[in-house]
């Protein structure tokens, strides 16, 4: 059954009205009528099953049969990447990372960094068009641009995962899946050394995501499936 992003819906809510755009996708692309049923989600943990009670390319109206709360993940991953000189692989990571389960994106400006500037709003799209496809029900939240000072400043202890030479312990050894996990993925040039000597002295850890050299994007997801599958 599809699932469809409506932010209003709450347990209060008896009916749904769905925007234009939604509505022509409805009506003309997925051909449904009245008495159909769709399924739609606040991106909090809320889920309602509808029934489709009007019909026309630019206004659908569904009637909640059914509320279903889902519980949250045992973990809340709070990643913060460098975006990408390419902003295509940010958007992959981004529509992966939301299939994958993770609870907050943070996007660094790094010293090494190739891209300071991101327009949010597609960005956001994206999050939304990944949770619908993968029947998620918690939406990640999408953070603004900050410098990595900033970021470590306000939320000490944490992962960062680098290149740079020294002991780096395996994430998949050291991430315990619960409560809020904090990890850092640098830009294509890596963090600098001074970066990562920062995060260290804030309390981060330094690990490692494997033996080979991955992308930005490639690294994130990787980080993101080693703590869902060590939540499992």
């Amino acid at each position: 059954m599809d699932l469809f992003y409506f932010p209003a819906l709450d347990p209060s809510v008896t009916t749904v009205t769905f925007s234009k755009e939604e509505s022509k996708h409805i009506s003309r692309v997925l051909r449904k009528q009245v008495g159909d049923q769709l399924r739609a989600t606040n991106g909090k943990g809320f889920e309602a099953i509808l029934e489709l009670i009007q019909v026309s390319n630019h206004h659908v109206l569904g009637k909640v049969n059914e509320c279903i709360e889902h519980p949250p993940l045992p973990y809340k991953l709070h990643l913060a990447i460098a975006p990408t000189k390419n902003i295509n692989r940010l958007e992959w990571f981004l529509e992966k990372a939301t299939e994958i389960g993770i609870h907050k994106i943070t996007p660094l400006a790094c010293e090494h960094s190739e891209r300071r500037v991101i327009k949010t709003e597609r960005l956001e799209k994206i999050i939304i068009a990944a949770l619908k496809q993968s029947q998620q029900f918690y939406l990640p939240e999408l953070a603004s641009l900050q410098s990595f000072n900033a970021f470590v400043a306000t939320n000490p202890k944490g992962f960062i995962a680098h290149c740079q030479e020294g002991f780096k312990e395996s994430f998949f050894n050291a991430v315990t899946p619960e409560g809020e996990v904090v990890l850092l993925i640098g830009p294509e040039g890596d963090f600098s050394m001074q970066e990562v000597e920062h995060a260290v002295a804030k309390g981060y850890i330094p690990v490692s995501l494997g033996n080979q050299r991955l992308r930005t994007e490639t690294a994130a997801v990787v980080g993101c499936h080693t703590v869902a599958l060590k939540a499992q």
